[in-house]
């Protein structure tokens, strides 16, 4: 009996916590669009995938014709959506209720609701008490660039904020010990933004640590998910074929601006360039004795502090000379993740700060994930992590 009324208690605790987080994401919204003058359910103009819904309902990839506002890439004088291809997927659906006037804004707006639970989840796991989770749920998803992003449902913001989502629900996953599920929802966030490629071998390499399971039984619980992972990817690989011959290609390469205009899409040249805006840039200028704020672009520490959370958690873990290498590999893949990005032509960098760097931020969220382990001896943690891969290798073989 006493039993059934703890758990009575905590199931009720935990409902009004999730009630209170979504009255919260609600409430912000609502102000952002009455500030704004807008409506949620107002379709956006830079509907590209809403176009690609209707067109694989007609059972087509190519677009109808080109419209000049979006980024399409061209093709053997066909127009393709320049993009990959798994936000279009619940747009899909959803064109069955709606038609070609999806709320697009209302779907990432619930993608970020989504989001900001499964944060919530995670701290929980991490035996955070409530108040605290709720606070740090909230201020990660809404305590960045990801925030303006959420006002309109424009093409490129779609894909960022599915993205977000896929890569929580991802750590959730493995952190519950569901290595299947995470590594799926990881391979369909690399169908929304390609590099979160890069949490991959983060992902499985915290689940071979953490697990309280043996080698032979941690391999056999991660196949399925890789062998899932992998069928994902072959999808990716022929759908790209399909469209441009080369099972790499998205589309960005066929872009006018980057097939027939000049422009480097990536080069090593654009990172110097684009550090003193969004490394060291102030998000405003002095104009007529008065401060403007920019409208291109400024450090995206600035613009997502978590990131400077991210680098004194590392800097206290160097002081105390605590080589977790785990947290080690988690924060230089966040440093590698960050550099690929300024090798961008643009970084996204019209969207308060820059907003490709929002594919980062799920960094902090793994890093304490890691960091709330039991702590284990730097050689016996590299030790342990070396014959996993070893034995999951024998395993797939």
């Amino acid at each position: 009996m006493t039993q059934k009324i703890i758990g009575s208690r905590l199931s009720n605790t935990t409902y009004q916590a999730v009630l209170c987080l979504i009255i919260a994401c609600i409430t912000l919204f609502m102000m952002l669009h009455l500030l704004q003058g807008s409506s949620p359910l107002t379709p956006s103009r830079y509907n590209t995938y809403t176009l690609q819904a209707m067109q694989w309902r007609k059972g087509k990839i190519a677009l109808e014709k080109d419209y000049p506002h979006l980024e399409l890439a061209i093709y053997q004088d066909k127009y393709y959506v320049s993009f990959p291809p798994v936000p279009t997927i619940p747009v899909f659906f959803l064109t069955f209720l709606f038609a070609d006037q999806v709320p697009d804004t209302l779907l990432i707006q619930l993608y970020a609701i989504m989001s900001c639970l499964m944060i919530y989840r995670i701290f929980r796991n991490m035996k955070c008490s409530r108040h605290p989770s709720l606070t740090w749920a909230f201020l990660f998803c809404f305590g960045s660039s990801l925030l303006n992003l959420l006002q309109n449902g424009a093409v490129w913001y779609q894909a960022q904020v599915l993205a977000f989502l896929l890569t929580v629900a991802a750590i959730e996953r493995i952190q519950s010990g569901k290595p299947t599920s995470g590594l799926l929802f990881y391979a369909l966030s690399v169908g929304c933004r390609p590099f979160q490629v890069l949490y991959g071998p983060l992902l499985i390499a915290y689940y071979l640590i953490g697990t309280k399971k043996t080698r032979k039984e941690a391999s056999r619980s991660l196949l399925p998910g890789v062998l899932l992972g992998l069928l994902v990817a072959s999808l990716y690989g022929v759908y790209n074929f399909i469209r441009f011959g080369d099972i790499l290609e998205f589309g960005h390469n066929y872009l006018p601006e980057f097939s027939s205009q000049g422009g480097i899409q990536f080069s090593l040249n654009h990172i110097k360039k684009h550090a003193g805006t969004f490394l060291l840039g102030l998000p405003f200028y002095h104009s007529n004795g008065s401060l403007v704020p920019k409208r291109f672009g400024f450090s995206f520490f600035i613009a997502n502090p978590i990131f400077l959370c991210l680098c004194a958690w590392q800097i206290r873990e160097l002081i105390k000379k605590q080589f977790d290498y785990l947290l080690l590999i988690v924060f230089g893949t966040f440093v590698l993740h960050c550099l690929i990005l300024l090798t961008h032509s643009t970084c996204g960098g019209f969207q308060f700060g820059a907003r490709y760097f929002i594919d980062c931020i799920p960094y902090a969220l793994l890093y304490l994930v890691a960091c709330s382990s039991p702590p284990q001896k730097k050689v016996s943690i590299l030790n342990r992590l070396t014959s996993h891969l070893c034995c999951c290798f024998v395993e797939c073989c």
